[in-house]
């Protein structure tokens, strides 16, 4: 968590190695994801079923199954066939969480967006990341506490540079209101 522009979709794209970092070092043991929402993640002038293409073979794994499981998943119709550029920003969404969740990670990175579309998508989205979560984690940003509750165990909070780590969530959410109400307003919705 953390204020408008402190650093959190940034650290994500440093964790993803899409983004360097002038400092520090990122390790692991895993695989982890791009970050899910990450506007960057597909070629405009693809279509969906292209970029997925793409991207199966970016993380060595077959092309075909994610293309049948994203196509199926993320429920464009005919759209998944037409360059990206034309997708709305909800179908843009609904494209970089399908192939996320089509994809097995140790870690995934998620930007604000873990279910996108109306009631059905939400709830299809839900379920399959809760499947997901079984055998991975996940680093989540966001300003909503209601989805931070719901999917965290732990929090970290990002202020002037610095990261904070909690064990307790509860102690992490605190501190973040108490930064949001020294520093300026803005809504966090919970």
């Amino acid at each position: 968590m953390g204020r408008n522009g402190s650093g959190k979709t940034t650290l994500l794209q440093i964790i993803a190695g899409v983004m360097d970092h002038d400092k520090g070092e990122v390790l692991t043991d895993g695989t982890i994801s791009y970050p899910v929402g990450f506007a960057g993640s597909f070629h405009k002038d693809l279509t969906g079923a292209q970029n997925v293409r793409f991207v199966a073979r970016v993380y060595g794994i077959e092309t075909d199954e994610l293309v049948r499981f994203v196509e199926d998943f993320v429920e464009l119709g005919d759209n998944f066939h037409i360059p990206v550029r034309h997708y709305s920003a909800g179908m843009r969404s609904r494209l970089t969480f399908g192939v996320s969740m089509g994809i097995y990670f140790d870690t995934y990175l998620i930007d604000e967006v873990v279910s996108v579309g109306d009631a059905a998508f939400r709830k299809k989205s839900s379920l399959v990341f809760q499947d997901r979560m079984k055998r991975s984690s996940a680093i989540f940003v966001s300003h909503n506490l209601r989805n931070v509750r719901n999917l965290c165990d732990a929090g970290a909070v990002i202020e002037d540079g610095s990261l904070m780590y909690f064990d307790n969530l509860e102690e992490a959410i605190t501190l973040h209101l108490d930064n949001m109400q020294r520093f300026g307003k803005e809504s966090t919705k919970g």
